[in-house]
């Protein structure tokens, strides 16, 4: 129940807001409303706040001094959200539409929502930043977002502000920039060296020889199949756990003389191709071969189950063409593995994870001199992200005949003389 009380005739309205301490007051003038808090936590301040409050505003509607005109930050968000959903609908995923308007609702609307457009200015997007980093957690104990989460926030604010601006609410967008900010520094990619590739693969090969138990011999043998044909073929856990067989076929490559895996990847960039070197050929023949519980759907319910044989036990066949290759990535034996091997971070600390066999086939094949365009073509990426990401970071790159370059000595006795000292 929200505590309501009346001034001026009516005019000004002071309440408060469940769990909230601080009265809030609300007033109409100039043919807008205005809302505000009054900082205070008895009444009777409160209501001499929300009088001098609703004065000044009618004085400055009166001799134009700055009466904030135009929409609130709350209703160009509620305009934005509208537009956003219905124009990305099936290009952004409804959890990221979900996520923007949490954003909103949360922090942006309790701290801009009652503000013109028009009085958001850089210096006010600096307080924000200011506001979060001050934020407190229900004990009082400093707990401030971290940096990216900020960012995002800004992102939010940047997208109902260019919303303002095409519907002519706003005439230009603020600086938005974080002052102070110095450059950062570029990480690379958490990934496996050849060395610690080696320990890793040697280590699922004994888990799916030598299960912890038998009943998860099958996911072992898939894990360490897994492990193999990403870190040959770069591909993405995600673009992976699509992968249908169908999509995968074997073929002799001419320019190699290899049997290699052409590949048809389906991913966050679309449909797109790949070739894998020879390493993956192999796990991929276990895959197809190995037989797996088959999953066919109820009859009477549009749920799915296990087939089961005469004899009682499930029913097992070799994979289908529909068939998923490995379907949802198995983090829980990754992370167990990793731990083990105490792989788990790298030299920065950085995570590894699935995500990694991707980075390491993507530093391995620079490592060994293959040409950068074509690994991005390849990994369905930009040589921008490859160079800035993974090849900054391999010494392979490091062109040794164009660094120790030397000049050619004159003839002149002084440098002649300098070269006899050098030899002796």
């Amino acid at each position: 129940m929200v505590a309501r009380h009346e001034l001026l005739g009516g005019k000004v309205q002071v309440f408060k807001r469940p769990r909230s301490p601080y009265w809030q007051c609300a007033a109409s003038v100039g043919g807008n409303q205005f809302r505000a808090s009054t900082k205070q936590e008895g009444l009777a301040q409160a209501k001499d706040f929300a009088e001098d409050w609703y004065l000044s505003l009618k004085g400055k509607d009166r001799w134009g001094g700055g009466l904030p005109k135009g929409k609130t930050f709350r209703k160009v968000a509620e305009k934005f959200l509208e537009e956003f959903e219905v124009i990305t609908g099936g290009e952004r995923s409804e959890k990221y539409v979900d996520t923007l308007r949490h954003k909103i609702d949360k922090h942006l609307n309790p701290f801009f929502g009652n503000k013109a457009v028009t009085e958001i200015t850089a210096s006010l997007v600096q307080d924000y930043r200011v506001h979060r980093a001050k934020t407190t957690d229900k004990g009082g104990k400093p707990r401030p977002p971290a940096r990216t989460t900020v960012h995002h926030e800004i992102i939010a604010i940047r997208h109902v502000l260019k919303t303002a601006n095409r519907h002519g609410w706003l005439d230009h967008l603020p600086d938005m920039s974080a002052p102070y900010r110095a450059s950062g520094k570029v990480a690379h990619r958490a990934w496996f060296s050849p060395e610690e590739y080696k320990i890793l693969y040697q280590a699922t090969r004994r888990r799916s020889l030598q299960p912890v138990h038998t009943k998860w011999r099958w996911e072992c043998e898939q894990f360490h199949d897994f492990v193999l044909f990403v870190a040959n073929t770069g591909l993405r856990p995600d673009e992976a756990a699509r992968l249908e067989f169908r999509d995968v076929v074997i073929v002799d490559d001419d320019a190699t003389a290899e049997r290699i895996l052409e590949i048809e990847v389906r991913g966050k960039r679309g449909v797109g191709f790949c070739k894998s070197m020879p390493g993956a050929v192999r796990p991929f023949e276990r895959l197809r071969d190995r037989e797996r519980e088959v999953v066919e759907k109820s009859p009477t319910a549009s749920v799915k189950r296990k087939g089961f044989s005469r004899g009682g036990g499930p029913t097992k066949a070799k994979p289908g063409p529909m068939d998923l290759v490995f379907g949802q990535t198995q983090r829980e034996m990754m992370n167990t593995v990793l731990d083990e091997l105490g792989l788990k971070l790298d030299r920065d600390g950085q995570r590894r994870t699935a995500y990694s066999l991707r980075h390491t086939y993507i530093c391995m094949r620079l490592m060994e001199g293959a040409d950068i365009y074509q690994i991005a073509k390849n990994c369905r990426t930009s040589v921008e992200m490859i160079e800035k990401f993974y090849a900054s970071h391999i010494k392979n790159r490091l062109d040794t005949t164009a660094i120790n370059v030397r000049k050619a000595k004159t003839g002149s006795s002084s440098a002649k003389k300098v070269l006899d000292e050098e030899e002796v």
